[in-house]
Protein backbone atom coordinates (compact mmCIF):
# COMPACT_ATOMS: atom_id res chain seq x y z
CA UNK A 1 0.00 0.00 0.00
CA UNK A 2 2.80 2.40 0.92
CA UNK A 3 4.58 1.62 -2.34
CA UNK A 4 1.38 2.40 -4.26
CA UNK A 5 1.09 5.81 -2.56
CA UNK A 6 4.71 6.64 -3.35
CA UNK A 7 4.11 5.58 -6.95
CA UNK A 8 0.97 7.77 -7.16
CA UNK A 9 2.87 10.79 -5.84
CA UNK A 10 5.63 10.23 -8.38
CA UNK A 11 3.09 9.92 -11.20
CA UNK A 12 1.40 13.18 -10.14
CA UNK A 13 4.70 15.05 -9.94
CA UNK A 14 5.78 13.66 -13.31
CA UNK A 15 2.46 14.61 -14.89
CA UNK A 16 2.55 18.14 -13.51
CA UNK A 17 6.18 18.43 -14.54
CA UNK A 18 5.08 17.93 -18.13
CA UNK A 19 2.70 20.87 -17.84
CA UNK A 20 5.40 23.02 -16.27
CA UNK A 21 7.69 22.18 -19.17
CA UNK A 22 4.87 23.12 -21.52
CA UNK A 23 4.52 26.47 -19.71
CA UNK A 24 8.22 27.21 -20.21
CA UNK A 25 7.99 26.17 -23.87
CA UNK A 26 4.97 28.42 -24.46
CA UNK A 27 6.80 31.28 -22.76
CA UNK A 28 9.91 30.77 -24.90
CA UNK A 29 7.90 30.53 -28.14
CA UNK A 30 5.96 33.67 -27.24
CA UNK A 31 9.14 35.62 -26.60
CA UNK A 32 10.57 34.56 -29.97
CA UNK A 33 7.34 35.33 -31.86
CA UNK A 34 6.93 38.71 -30.20
CA UNK A 35 10.57 39.55 -30.84
CA UNK A 36 10.16 38.74 -34.55
CA UNK A 37 6.99 40.85 -34.66
CA UNK A 38 8.78 43.83 -33.16
CA UNK A 39 11.73 43.31 -35.47
CA UNK A 40 9.68 44.63 -38.38
CA UNK A 41 7.15 46.80 -36.54
CA UNK A 42 7.35 50.40 -35.46
CA UNK A 43 5.29 52.78 -33.35
CA UNK A 44 3.50 55.72 -34.92
CA UNK A 45 5.24 57.72 -32.17
CA UNK A 46 8.84 58.28 -33.38
CA UNK A 47 11.71 57.16 -31.12
CA UNK A 48 13.12 59.79 -28.73
CA UNK A 49 9.75 61.56 -28.50
CA UNK A 50 8.22 62.01 -25.01
CA UNK A 51 5.25 59.71 -25.71
CA UNK A 52 7.45 56.93 -27.11
CA UNK A 53 9.90 57.14 -24.21
CA UNK A 54 7.08 57.23 -21.62
CA UNK A 55 5.48 54.09 -23.05
CA UNK A 56 8.85 52.32 -23.04
CA UNK A 57 9.51 53.26 -19.40
CA UNK A 58 6.03 52.10 -18.44
CA UNK A 59 6.89 48.82 -20.13
CA UNK A 60 10.08 48.51 -18.08
CA UNK A 61 7.99 48.83 -14.91
CA UNK A 62 5.62 46.13 -16.18
CA UNK A 63 8.54 43.79 -16.89
CA UNK A 64 9.98 44.22 -13.40
CA UNK A 65 6.52 43.84 -11.86
CA UNK A 66 6.07 40.61 -13.81
CA UNK A 67 9.44 39.23 -12.66
CA UNK A 68 8.86 40.16 -9.00
CA UNK A 69 5.33 38.75 -9.14
CA UNK A 70 6.59 35.44 -10.53
CA UNK A 71 9.12 35.21 -7.68
CA UNK A 72 6.36 35.99 -5.17
CA UNK A 73 4.20 33.20 -6.58
CA UNK A 74 7.11 30.75 -6.51
CA UNK A 75 7.71 31.47 -2.81
CA UNK A 76 4.22 30.13 -2.13
CA UNK A 77 3.93 27.29 -4.61
CA UNK A 78 7.47 25.98 -3.91
CA UNK A 79 7.00 22.60 -5.59
CA UNK A 80 3.78 21.91 -3.65
CA UNK A 81 1.40 22.25 -6.57
CA UNK A 82 1.33 18.53 -7.23
CA UNK A 83 0.75 17.49 -3.61
CA UNK A 84 -1.61 20.06 -2.05
CA UNK A 85 -3.86 23.00 -2.85
CA UNK A 86 -1.92 26.22 -2.28
CA UNK A 87 -4.31 29.02 -1.32
CA UNK A 88 -2.10 31.70 0.28
CA UNK A 89 -0.52 34.89 -1.02
CA UNK A 90 -1.04 35.43 -4.75
CA UNK A 91 -2.85 32.07 -4.96
CA UNK A 92 -5.61 33.47 -2.75
CA UNK A 93 -6.62 36.05 -5.38
CA UNK A 94 -5.98 34.13 -8.62
CA UNK A 95 -5.44 30.47 -9.37
CA UNK A 96 -2.66 31.16 -11.85
CA UNK A 97 -0.44 34.01 -10.61
CA UNK A 98 2.60 32.76 -12.55
CA UNK A 99 0.64 33.09 -15.78
CA UNK A 100 -0.83 36.42 -14.74
CA UNK A 101 2.56 37.96 -13.99
CA UNK A 102 4.07 36.44 -17.14
CA UNK A 103 1.32 38.21 -19.09
CA UNK A 104 2.14 41.47 -17.30
CA UNK A 105 5.79 41.08 -18.29
CA UNK A 106 4.80 40.28 -21.88
CA UNK A 107 2.77 43.51 -21.97
CA UNK A 108 5.94 45.28 -20.85
CA UNK A 109 7.80 43.72 -23.75
CA UNK A 110 5.10 44.99 -26.11
CA UNK A 111 5.56 48.48 -24.71
CA UNK A 112 9.15 48.51 -25.92
CA UNK A 113 7.88 49.27 -29.40
CA UNK A 114 6.63 52.56 -27.96
CA UNK A 115 3.02 51.73 -28.76
CA UNK A 116 -0.15 51.56 -26.65
CA UNK A 117 -1.61 48.88 -28.90
CA UNK A 118 1.63 46.89 -28.57
CA UNK A 119 0.98 46.58 -24.83
CA UNK A 120 -2.56 45.29 -25.40
CA UNK A 121 -1.63 43.01 -28.30
CA UNK A 122 1.21 41.29 -26.47
CA UNK A 123 -0.86 40.85 -23.30
CA UNK A 124 -3.76 39.31 -25.24
CA UNK A 125 -1.49 36.94 -27.19
CA UNK A 126 0.25 35.80 -24.02
CA UNK A 127 -2.95 35.36 -22.02
CA UNK A 128 -4.55 33.46 -24.90
CA UNK A 129 -1.64 31.04 -25.20
CA UNK A 130 -1.55 30.45 -21.45
CA UNK A 131 -5.32 29.92 -21.34
CA UNK A 132 -4.89 26.69 -23.31
CA UNK A 133 -2.22 25.46 -20.88
CA UNK A 134 -4.33 26.47 -17.86
CA UNK A 135 -7.36 24.47 -19.01
CA UNK A 136 -5.28 21.32 -19.48
CA UNK A 137 -3.51 21.83 -16.16
CA UNK A 138 -6.79 22.32 -14.29
CA UNK A 139 -8.16 19.07 -15.67
CA UNK A 140 -5.06 17.26 -14.42
CA UNK A 141 -5.17 18.87 -10.96
CA UNK A 142 -8.86 18.05 -10.50
CA UNK A 143 -7.99 14.38 -10.81
CA UNK A 144 -4.82 14.66 -8.72
CA UNK A 145 -6.11 16.78 -5.81
CA UNK A 146 -9.82 15.97 -5.73
CA UNK A 147 -12.39 17.80 -3.59
CA UNK A 148 -10.08 20.42 -2.01
CA UNK A 149 -9.06 21.62 -5.46
CA UNK A 150 -12.69 21.62 -6.66
CA UNK A 151 -13.57 23.88 -3.71
CA UNK A 152 -10.64 26.14 -4.60
CA UNK A 153 -11.89 26.36 -8.19
CA UNK A 154 -15.27 27.52 -6.94
CA UNK A 155 -13.84 30.26 -4.71
CA UNK A 156 -10.90 31.80 -6.58
CA UNK A 157 -10.94 33.26 -10.13
CA UNK A 158 -8.96 31.49 -12.83
CA UNK A 159 -6.99 34.47 -14.10
CA UNK A 160 -8.02 38.03 -13.23
CA UNK A 161 -7.12 38.63 -9.55
CA UNK A 162 -9.84 39.39 -7.01
CA UNK A 163 -7.98 41.45 -4.41
CA UNK A 164 -10.72 41.23 -1.79
CA UNK A 165 -9.95 37.51 -1.38
CA UNK A 166 -6.35 38.08 -0.31
CA UNK A 167 -5.00 35.95 2.54
CA UNK A 168 -1.37 35.74 3.62
CA UNK A 169 -1.31 31.97 4.05
CA UNK A 170 1.74 29.77 4.45
CA UNK A 171 4.73 29.75 2.11
CA UNK A 172 5.69 26.21 3.08
CA UNK A 173 9.31 25.13 2.89
CA UNK A 174 11.58 27.58 1.07
CA UNK A 175 13.33 26.09 -1.97
CA UNK A 176 16.05 28.39 -3.34
CA UNK A 177 16.52 26.24 -6.45
CA UNK A 178 12.94 26.82 -7.61
CA UNK A 179 13.25 30.52 -6.91
CA UNK A 180 16.44 30.69 -8.97
CA UNK A 181 14.80 28.81 -11.84
CA UNK A 182 11.86 31.24 -11.82
CA UNK A 183 14.24 34.20 -11.76
CA UNK A 184 16.20 32.90 -14.73
CA UNK A 185 12.95 32.26 -16.63
CA UNK A 186 11.81 35.81 -15.91
CA UNK A 187 15.09 37.39 -16.97
CA UNK A 188 14.23 36.39 -20.53
CA UNK A 189 11.89 39.40 -20.56
CA UNK A 190 14.76 41.74 -19.73
CA UNK A 191 16.44 40.81 -23.00
CA UNK A 192 13.78 42.98 -24.59
CA UNK A 193 15.31 46.18 -23.22
CA UNK A 194 18.67 46.27 -25.05
CA UNK A 195 17.34 44.26 -28.00
CA UNK A 196 14.63 46.75 -28.92
CA UNK A 197 16.96 49.70 -28.51
CA UNK A 198 19.13 48.08 -31.18
CA UNK A 199 16.06 47.46 -33.34
CA UNK A 200 15.02 51.11 -33.06
CA UNK A 201 18.48 52.18 -34.19
CA UNK A 202 18.53 49.73 -37.08
CA UNK A 203 15.10 50.87 -38.28
CA UNK A 204 16.04 54.54 -38.09
CA UNK A 205 19.21 53.89 -40.10
CA UNK A 206 17.30 51.91 -42.72
CA UNK A 207 19.09 48.63 -41.97
CA UNK A 208 15.76 47.01 -41.01
CA UNK A 209 12.56 47.43 -43.06
CA UNK A 210 9.35 48.53 -41.32
CA UNK A 211 6.44 46.38 -42.45
CA UNK A 212 3.74 47.78 -40.14
CA UNK A 213 3.12 50.48 -37.57
CA UNK A 214 1.15 50.42 -34.32
CA UNK A 215 -0.52 53.41 -32.62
Amino acid sequence: MANEKVSDVKDVKHGLGNYQQMRRLVLAVLVVVLFLALLFGQSTFPPDTPVHETIEMFGVLLIFLGIVGRLWATLYIGGRKSSEVVTGGPYSITRNPLYVFSTVAAAGVGAQIGSFSGIILFAVLCAGAFHIVILREEKFLKEALGAPYADYLARVPRFFPKLSLYQEGDTGSFKPRLLLTTLLDGLVFLIALPAFELIDGAQLSGMLPVWFTLP
